[in-house]
């Protein structure tokens, strides 16, 4: 029965907070001064007349009022068809599953890492508090902290591509090359740059939150008594330190989907890597709205699932935490 209202609880709010991000993500589309036919048109605008025009609008529903376009939208989207998107001429969810699959490698790479080398610094300076082990950690994290996305992955492409040779300036797979003999070592070589990018400015947040919560933890009662009894250095961490850093540090890092899916946008952009958030750019540039809220409601997905997983890990992490009272 807990699970049952669980569930409800969570759907109910997947379903309304879908509801108004498709609202919202509309009326910005509708509001941006884009031309949708124009950008549909492209270079050939002057040879298209006006007849062809009102052609090409009646045909991808432009020529409605912005009401009943998102009604006409929506009335598909129950249906489960996302629509058709105006720049790849195919339908949406082809082109959401085609990109996102590359750029699930990447921010799966990316979180991966970021989490665990994260976890590991923010240990190690919360059990040296006041060592210069401590503050080369916190200065290195505070700096990576204030690092735009953009800039850190122009810096990898300038130094390992440009200056050493050592990786592909861009894209997904080499240039030139079928996909039939494209190779996976080949895949992982492109992928290296934009996932260490996303990597090293991900680990600042959740080592910088790892350090003060095991400072915190450190200062307790109850480690106090355990280093009366004699408990102290990796003892004491693992005995009392890990279990109680653990829960905040997963809250923290599934909550991060939102912000991993926004950097990747930008690495995408510089490393020319051809993923969801290379789409969403092209989307939104291009006015093609059925592509661009297609993503905007595939990333709330992804978003929310995130988070849901870590209120599920709680009571694996924390067994104190019962089923029925995660909210």
């Amino acid at each position: 029965m807990r699970v049952s209202r669980f569930i409800l609880r969570k759907s109910i709010k997947l379903a309304s907070l879908l509801i108004a991000v498709s609202v919202v993500s509309f009326w910005l589309a509708n509001a941006s001064p884009v031309d949708p036919v124009q950008a549909y048109i492209g270079a050939d605008m002057m040879l298209v007349g006006a007849d062809q025009r009102e052609e090409i609008a009646e045909r991808w529903g432009l020529e409605a009022t912005p009401v009943e376009q998102y009604v006409s939208w929506a009335q598909l989207l129950i249906q489960g068809d996302f629509g058709n998107s105006m720049i790849h001429r195919q339908p949406v969810i082809d082109v959401i599953s085609e990109r996102f699959l590359a750029s699930l490698a990447l921010m799966g790479a990316a979180w991966l890492f970021s989490g665990m080398f994260g976890f590991i610094l923010g240990s190690i300076a919360g059990m040296k508090e006041g060592t210069w082990t401590d503050r080369i950690i916190k200065w290195y994290c505070l700096t990576l902290a204030s690092t735009p996305t953009f800039w850190l992955a122009l810096l990898l492409l300038i130094v390992f591509s440009v200056w050493l040779g050592w990786f592909p300036v861009g894209m997904g797979v080499p240039q030139g090359v079928l996909e039939v003999d494209v190779t996976f070592a080949d895949r992982i070589r492109h992928l290296i740059l934009p996932a260490l990018a996303l990597s090293i400015l991900g680990v600042a947040n959740v080592a910088l939150h790892t350090r003060q919560k095991l400072v915190d933890v450190m200062t307790s009662d109850y480690i106090l008594f355990a280093r009366a009894k004699g408990e102290s250095g990796l003892t004491l961490y693992f005995r009392h330190g890990i279990r109680n850093i653990s829960l905040p540090a997963v809250s923290l890092h599934f909550a991060s989907f939102g912000e991993l899916f926004g950097g990747a946008i930008l690495a995408e952009q510089v490393f020319s890597y051809p993923g969801l958030g290379q789409a969403t750019v092209a989307a939104g540039l291009q006015g093609d709205v059925p592509l661009l809220l297609g993503i905007v409601l595939f990333t709330t997905v992804f978003v929310f699932v995130g988070n849901l997983i870590a209120d599920l890990i709680y009571t694996i992490v924390d067994p104190r935490i019962k089923e029925g009272r995660i909210v």
